[in-house]
């Protein structure tokens, strides 16, 4: 067996339905198949897919994270605005130990007492009648598009499944979720992308009314664009995409999977807008931590998400929704959501200054609540990579910008403490760029 790839190759050659190599086949010294018996493997045990920095993390308390050799460091990516509670939140750390002590999956064959509960709290407290749990953003997205094309389907119109997205948006890695996101980037590779999906310009009324046509199903946008570089909506857009979708019959849906559960200072970030979305998906922080995706959807929409019309093994199971209901918990106390925004405020002033202060390095300061982004002048891996050293985590977006997502239990003395390691990693990346254009 000298070569493992075509001993496969040649166990199946032959069977009815499976090309031979005259057929399409790869040969012998083709780079996936030419591994031969007792070669060394040159791929790590973990898929190569990730560009992961060499830091690993042993314990974290509030915003603060230890590595396993005992650095410590300031996390302003919150796993990218995931930990909404930071690290270690005693109330959340319970709650998943009580419960995982008791029932951690059953699987939606049964009635779930937590995932009812957690369900009902958020239709309480936004525009939502019904909430369908999941365990990812992506899987969040992915069952918006579908509850939106079934509800325009089983309204009657068979052949309005367009979906309007925009440019800029991220909403997810699998195939559905990657066509609505239309980056060229992401999608190479991957074969034709699912059909359905109409990219215009950001922020831009005409193009969204000039993509309208009678095949056209909804929209859907992100009140802030994260991935896409921590750009906001205008509020006005967003009132206009209700009023477009009012006209014309169609669907408004919003991915809040990074702007959710409190990150702007609101619970959801449309809130701010003064409108109601039909449909939204949400992810991130609803678990602090815990894999925990929803859709939460008005009943007009979601009565068509019918048994057999779509589901998840793992989704809304108790454990994860004792995570969820834990989150509400706190967000959802007295003061917590007005104390966000203030903290988003006063970061946000903090990072104009520093624009103004250094222009060669940054151009603006963006974003809303605990999501901001610093749009960089040079590389701003350059900038991340100064951050790290002098002990801030910081992640990266579109646009050449840095991205800043503290977890919302940030206190005063953290954010403060991370600006000033932000002067000094620009000043680091900046005394860096001066030497080497000399």
């Amino acid at each position: 067996m000298a070569v493992l790839g075509l001993t496969l190759a040649g166990c199946v050659a032959n069977l009815p339905g499976f090309p031979g190599p005259a057929r399409g086949w790869p040969r012998a010294g083709d780079p996936f198949w030419d591994v031969a018996e007792g070669d060394d493997p040159m791929i790590s045990a973990l898929m190569p897919n990730y560009a992961r920095a060499d830091l690993a993390f042993e314990r974290g308390e509030g915003a603060w994270l230890w590595t396993v050799d005992g650095r410590r460091f300031l996390d302003f990516g919150s796993g990218i605005a995931t930990t909404s509670l930071g690290h270690g939140h005693p109330h959340l750390t319970k709650a998943i130990a009580e419960q995982a002590a008791k029932v951690m999956h059953v699987s939606n064959l049964y009635r779930i007492p937590q995932a009812e509960r957690l369900a009902a709290r958020l239709v309480e407290h936004t525009f939502a009648d019904s909430v369908f749990f999941c365990n990812s953003g992506t899987e969040a997205n992915e069952g918006m598009i579908k509850m939106m094309r079934r509800a325009v389907y089983d309204g009657g119109r068979h052949d309005a499944y367009r979906i309007i997205t925009f440019e800029g948006g991220f909403h997810g890695r699998t195939l559905g979720a990657l066509a609505a996101t239309g980056n060229e980037k992401y999608l190479k590779g991957f074969g034709p992308p699912l059909e359905g999906f109409d990219q215009v310009p950001f922020n831009n009324m005409n193009a969204v009314r000039n993509a309208i046509g009678p095949g056209t199903a909804g929209i859907i946008v992100e009140p802030i664009q994260g991935e896409g570089g921590v750009r906001p909506a205008d509020l006005q857009f967003i009132r206009d995409l209700r009023a477009v979708c009012d006209e014309y019959g169609l669907i408004l849906g919003m991915d809040e999977v990074q702007s959710g559960m409190g990150r702007t200072g609101k619970l959801f970030a449309y809130e701010w807008s003064g409108i109601e979305p039909d449909v939204i998906a949400a992810a991130k922080g609803i678990g602090g931590g815990f894999p925990l995706g929803a859709v939460l959807a008005k009943e007009a929409v979601a009565k068509y998400l019918v048994p057999g019309t779509h589901g998840t093994t793992f989704g809304g199971n108790p454990l994860a929704c004792a995570a969820g209901n834990a989150v509400l918990d706190v967000i959802l106390a007295p003061g917590f959501l007005e104390g966000v925004q203030r903290k988003g405020h006063k970061f946000h002033a903090q990072l104009e200054a520093i624009a103004r202060e250094y222009p060669q390095v940054y151009e603006d300061a963006r974003g809303m609540g605990l999501l901001q982004g610093l749009k960089c002048v040079l590389p701003q891996g350059e900038v991340q990579a100064a951050c790290v050293a002098e002990g801030l985590m910081a992640i990266t977006a579109g646009d050449n910008v840095l991205r800043l997502a503290p977890p919302l239990v940030v206190t005063d003395a953290d954010l403060d403490a991370a600006v000033e390691m932000l002067r000094r990693a620009t000043r680091r990346v900046l005394s860096s760029s001066t030497k080497a254009a000399e």
